[in-house]
């Protein structure tokens, strides 16, 4: 149980950083989306890239 939970909080973390696009908020405070294909290449670096 301890291993899916892992993997699941893993995999949900992933899809909000893919999600996330570049927005501007309160006092135009801008937060950056993450480029997807930097971060294919750490995933892949550290072997966590599923094919």
């Amino acid at each position: 149980i301890f291993l899916a939970t892992v993997q699941a909080t893993e995999e949900a973390v992933i899809n909000a950083m893919v999600a996330a696009e570049t927005m501007t908020g309160i006092n135009d405070h801008k937060v950056i989306g993450l480029p997807h294909e930097r971060l294919r290449e750490v995933l892949r670096k550290y072997n966590r890239l599923v094919k």
